[in-house]
């Protein structure tokens, strides 16, 4: 695999009545790795992660729905809808079967994927992700902060989840970049998507996932916390867990190195077992 020819390839297809943009990166007989976006991004924001998988596999990911390049409905979205979408992509796409990498509100998509498909994944990476997002409170205030603002609104506090001070102080162009992807996200689609974040309920379905795990969170990351990675690592029954030091909410951005490390070593260590 490792000698096959590279191809990058970025287009839109319709899946469930809707457009979804999608990438793909990497050898064109590498299995594949799907791979999902936190709220308020797109399939950029993977940019770091990509190098790190494509002399092996063939990498696609997309923008979920509500987001980036993708179109976008009338919400609210459930994170079932939003599986379902992600399936729907890999049906019009021919493929069978992926290792799964998603963060946030991608990891959650995974994990619907890993209870409700078990047959179309290898592997899943939950990356700073949780099985429930309370209080109900919390999310109407951004919603309505949205509204009035504009999601610019919402731009201070998501850096600072997202972000240790250190990094955001010191790395400019990697903030400016993410400062345009939640910028680029509409106000509809981010109450939608993040309806489907507020009202999601998986911790009794994570029992039904069976496909080997890797469950990884930055160890400061408020938003989707080390105590909320552990219920998923207590109760995914086939799972590991990984700590990523001076970390935030995007780990895969604020610790790239760790980051790939983790992920490459877990996914390569189910995929020779295949």
């Amino acid at each position: 695999m490792t000698n096959s020819a590279q191809t990058t390839s970025k287009t839109s297809i319709k899946v469930n009545g809707i457009d979804i943009a999608y990438r793909f990166d990497g050898p064109e007989n590498g299995h594949v790795v799907l791979l999902s976006n936190s709220l308020m991004s797109n399939y950029a924001m993977w940019d770091c992660t990509i190098p790190a998988l494509t002399d092996r596999y063939r990498t696609l990911r997309y923008d979920t729905r509500g987001h980036g390049g993708s179109g976008i409905t009338n919400g609210p979205y459930s994170m079932a809808q939003l599986a379902d979408d992600a399936i729907g992509l890999l049906d019009a796409l021919h493929i069978d079967k992926v290792h799964f990498i998603g963060l946030s509100m991608g990891g959650m998509i995974g994990q619907q994927l890993g209870a409700r498909f078990p047959e179309r994944v290898y592997s899943l990476s939950l990356c700073d992700t949780a099985s429930e997002m309370p209080p109900r409170n919390l999310w109407e205030e951004r919603f309505a902060t949205a509204k009035h603002e504009g999601i610019a609104g919402l731009m201070p506090g998501t850096l600072k989840r997202w972000f240790l001070d250190d990094f955001i102080n010191s790395s400019p162009a990697e903030i400016e970049k993410v400062r345009q992807m939640i910028l680029g996200t509409g106000v509809e689609g981010y109450i939608a998507c993040g309806s489907a974040v507020r009202d999601m309920t998986h911790s009794a379905m994570l029992l039904k996932i069976k496909a080997p795990t890797l469950v990884l969170t930055g160890r400061q990351d408020p938003a989707c916390t080390v105590d909320q990675a552990t219920v998923l690592h207590r109760l995914i029954e086939h799972s590991e867990m990984i700590i990523i030091e001076n970390a935030a909410h995007l780990s895969n951005i604020e610790q790239p190195a760790a980051f790939n490390t983790a992920i490459r070593g877990f996914i390569d260590g189910v995929d020779d077992r295949l």
